[in-house]
């Protein structure tokens, strides 16, 4: 049998093995392998692999992942400069350096010993302890501070209590009842020793919603 491959160069059969190789690979690792892993995704975490999407009343409200503010309508819209106001009646997430941007996730990049940094924690403290009605020394370190990525979803237990009388308050409910829903959505240290015990807000600003009608 004629083999034509016999009679390239060398130089030409090294460059065709290649090629060939690079064609098997592209369809393994560009083709099969990510139809194999996005089928058993979907199969098996079909939330996860859609971005812990939380849906209500068959509209997507949010990640459970992701750290989102609940602020005031703006009274005009269209005013860049106006300052977004955080709403008395919902819980309030961590601050964040990219204004809970996914696309600017990060965070300030301010050492211990910046001035600004220092000067955004001391007009943080004063504004959550008048928001809150605490004193400016009660006021949790994650009401203060951004997280790593600025899209935190969870708040420490502390400071989920320290906003339980404000957002009573603001709905008409009794501490006890805000207390108590509190209470029901802490989460627990991962595998009973890692990490701290948190509150996911979206999914206790969505209970609270449905505690007060």
């Amino acid at each position: 049998m004629f083999d034509m491959a016999s009679y390239l160069p060398p130089a030409v059969r090294r460059h065709l093995s290649a090629l060939r190789m690079l064609l098997v690979l592209t369809v393994i690792t560009g083709v099969l392998y990510p139809l194999a892993v996005t089928g058993v995704a979907q199969a098996a975490f079909h939330h996860q692999a859609n971005g812990s999407v939380v849906t209500q009343n068959g509209m997507s409200v949010g990640s459970s992942l992701l750290g989102q503010s609940f602020d005031l309508p703006k009274k005009n819209p269209n005013n860049p400069d106006e300052a977004a106001r955080p709403d008395p009646k919902f819980f309030q997430p961590r601050p964040s350096a990219g204004s809970y941007d996914p696309l600017a996730s990060g965070a300030s990049n301010l050492g211990p010993n910046s001035p600004d940094l220092v000067k955004a924690i001391d007009d943080r403290r004063a504004a959550v302890a008048a928001f809150d009605g605490v004193s400016p020394e009660d006021v949790p370190a994650d009401a203060l501070t951004a997280s790593g990525s600025g899209l935190d979803p969870d708040i420490s237990t502390a400071y989920a209590y320290e906003q339980v009388d404000r957002v009573a308050a603001a709905r008409g409910l009794s501490p006890r009842q805000v207390h108590t829903l509190v209470a029901d959505h802490v989460h627990g240290r991962d595998l009973g020793f890692l990490g701290e015990p948190r509150v996911n807000v979206l999914d206790l600003n969505r209970a609270l919603n449905a505690l007060s009608g």
